[in-house]
C-alpha cells in the first residue's frame, strides 16, 4: 500500500473542500457579519480542512504518475469518510447546533445527495449553514473525486481507477486517454445545467439564495431545501405549478446518464440512438404516474386530474433519488407505498447523480431472466445480450445480479442492526423498512416516523451513524466501499 500516494490525494481533495467551506464563510460574513456563529464555524472548518490537507500532501510530497487501482479503491473509500467529517464541523459549531452523529449524518447526507436531514426546523438555521448543505449536495452530485479528476491532472493515468471506483460512471465507454478530457466536459455539463436552472428559478420568483441552494440540489438530485415545506413552500404562489414543472424537468435531466450528454455533445448519433436505459427510465416514471393516480382515483375517489400535479412531483422526486416534497404522499392509499418503495429502490440511471440500483441493472436482470426462463426449456439457444448497445458477457451478468443480491441482503441486515439499535424506541416495521431504503438508495425521505413531514431526529445517535455509513455504501454502490473491510481484497492486486 503505498502511503504516501494515499496521503497526497486525500489532502488534496480536503484542500478544495476548504475552498467551498470559504465561500460559505464569506457569504456568512455578509450576510450575518463576521462575529455571527456560522461565519466562526465555517471558517474554523475551512481553516481545519486546509491546515490538514497541506499536512497529508506535505507526507505525500513527491511525483507519482499514476494511482494504482488498489490505491484508487482506498481513496474512493476514504475520501467519503474523511469529507464528511469536515463537513460536519459547521453542523456542531453553528447555532442551533447538532451533536457529532448527528452532524456526521447531516454531513454524509449532503455530501451522498441522499436528502435526509436531522434538522427540524430548518428556518432557524444562519443562511449560510443552510448554503453549505446545498454546496456540499452540488459537490457530491456529480462526485467530488470526478471533479479532482477533471482539475488535477498530475495524477496521469492512474486517475482511470477513480474514475471507474466513483460510483456509477461507465468508464467502459471512456479510453483511457480521455479520462481527464470526459471529466471535465462532465462537469462542464453539470455547471451548465445547475446555472440554468438557477437562472429559471430566479426568473420565477425565487429570492437569490433560494435560487442558488435549489439549484445546487436539484440537478445534483439532493433535495436539501432552505424551507421546512420544501418545494411545497413555494406551490401556493401564482408560479408555483411553474416552479414545480422547472424542477421536475431538472429533475430528470440530473437523473439521466451524463454519458448520453457528452454523446450529444460530440454528435455521436449512433451511440444516441442506442441508448435504451433512458427511455426506459421515462416509460418507467409515466407508468408509475398513471399506476398512483389511478389507485389515488380508485381507492379514495381523487380527481384525477386535481391529484396528476402532486403524483407527477412526487414520482420524480422519488425515483431520481432527489428527495423534494410538495404533498405528503403518506396519506395515499398503502398500495401506492409500494409503488413509491419500488421506485427508491430502482433509482435513476448508470451514470447520473441520482442514487437506487439503476435502471439500466433492473434491464440487464429482466433479460438474464428471460434468458434463463427460455434456456429452461430450449438449452441449445444462443443469445446475445445486450443493454444500450453494449454486449454483456457472463461476466457482466454474474456482476449485476451479485450486486443486486448484495443490494437486499445488506439491507435486510441493515434493518436488523437498526431495530437492535432502536430497541428501546420500538420502530414501527414501515419506519424500519422505509428509513434503510431511503438511506440505502440515497433518496432521502421514507415512511412512517421518517416519512415527507418528519425527519431522522428522533432516531438514536448510533443509529445515525450507521444509517450515515449506508449513505456511502449507496452512493459508491456496495463494492468500492465494502472492499475496505476485505483486506484479502485489494492485498491481492
Amino acid at each position: 500500500m503505498n502511503l504516501r500516494l494515499l496521503s497526497k490525494v486525500l489532502g488534496l481533495l480536503l484542500s478544495l473542500e476548504s475552498l467551498a467551506l470559504v465561500a460559505c464563510a464569506l457569504f456568512a460574513v455578509y450576510d450575518d457579519g463576521l462575529r455571527s456563529s456560522a461565519s466562526g464555524a465555517l471558517f474554523f472548518a475551512a481553516l481545519t480542512a486546509l491546515l490538514i490537507g497541506l499536512f497529508m500532501v506535505y507526507l505525500g510530497r513527491g511525483k507519482f504518475d499514476r494511482v494504482p487501482r488498489r490505491e484508487g479503491v482506498m481513496i474512493v473509500g476514504f475520501a467519503w469518510l474523511v469529507s464528511g467529517l469536515i463537513g460536519a464541523v459547521p453542523f456542531v459549531l453553528a447555532e442551533p447546533g447538532l451533536t457529532w452523529p448527528e452532524a456526521f449524518f447531516e454531513s454524509l447526507s449532503g455530501l451522498t445527495t441522499t436528502g435526509s436531514t436531522v434538522i427540524t426546523d430548518l428556518e432557524a438555521w444562519p443562511r449560510a449553514i443552510l448554503l453549505w448543505r446545498s454546496v456540499s449536495q452540488f459537490l457530491g452530485g456529480l462526485g467530488i473525486l470526478v471533479l479532482f479528476v477533471a482539475l488535477l491532472a498530475t495524477l496521469g493515468a492512474g486517475t482511470k481507477s477513480l474514475f471507474r471506483n466513483e460510483s456509477s460512471f461507465q468508464a467502459s465507454e471512456v479510453s483511457h486517454a480521455k479520462i481527464r478530457d470526459t471529466a471535465i466536459l462532465l462537469w462542464r455539463i453539470y455547471l451548465g445545467l445547475t446555472v440554468v436552472c438557477i437562472l429559471g428559478l430566479k426568473v420565477l420568483g425565487m429570492n437569490w439564495l433560494d435560487a442558488i441552494s435549489h439549484g445546487l440540489t436539484c440537478v445534483s438530485t439532493g433535495g436539501f431545501s432552505t424551507r421546512n415545506e420544501s418545494v411545497g413552500y413555494y406551490s401556493g404562489w401564482e408560479t408555483g405549478l411553474a416552479i414545480e414543472m422547472w424542477i421536475i424537468l431538472f429533475m430528470i435531466l440530473g437523473s439521466l446518464s451524463f454519458l448520453v450528454y457528452v454523446v450529444l455533445l460530440r454528435r455521436n448519433w449512433q451511440r444516441f440512438r442506442r441508448e435504451e436505459e433512458g427511455k426506459w427510465y421515462l416509460i418507467l416514471i409515466a407508468a408509475a404516474v398513471l399506476v398512483i393516480t389511478a389507485l389515488r382515483w380508485g381507492m379514495e375517489g381523487d380527481d384525477a386530474g386535481a391529484s396528476l400535479r402532486g403524483v407527477i412531483f412526487t414520482v420524480v422526486s422519488i425515483i431520481s433519488s432527489t428527495g423534494y416534497g410538495t404533498v405528503d404522499f403518506e396519506v395515499w392509499p398503502v398500495s401506492t407505498h409500494f409503488v413509491l418503495m419500488g421506485l427508491m429502490l430502482v433509482g435513476g440511471c448508470a451514470g447520473s447523480t441520482a442514487g437506487g440500483m439503476k435502471v439500466s441493472r433492473l434491464l440487464l436482470l429482466m433479460r438474464s431472466a428471460h434468458q434463463e426462463i427460455v434456456q429452461a426449456f430450449r438449452p441449445n439457444q444462443i443469445f446475445r445480450m445486450q443493454v444500450n448497445g453494449n454486449s454483456i458477457d457472463d461476466r457482466g451478468r454474474a456482476q449485476t445480479i451479485l450486486f443486486v443480491a448484495l443490494f437486499f441482503l445488506l439491507a435486510l441486515f441493515s434493518m436488523l442492526v437498526v431495530s437492535i439499535l432502536e430497541a428501546r424506541h420500538g420502530l414501527d416495521f414501515e419506519t424500519l423498512v422505509s428509513c434503510v431504503v431511503t438511506t440505502l438508495g440515497n433518496t432521502g425521505p421514507g415512511f412512517g416516523e421518517v416519512g415527507p413531514t418528519d425527519n431522522f431526529a428522533e432516531l438514536r445517535q448510533g443509529t445515525l451513524v450507521y444509517l450515515g455509513l449506508l449513505m456511502v455504501m449507496g452512493r459508491l454502490e456496495l463494492f468500492a466501499f465494502l472492499v475496505l473491510f476485505v483486506p484479502a481484497a485489494w492485498r491481492k492486486y
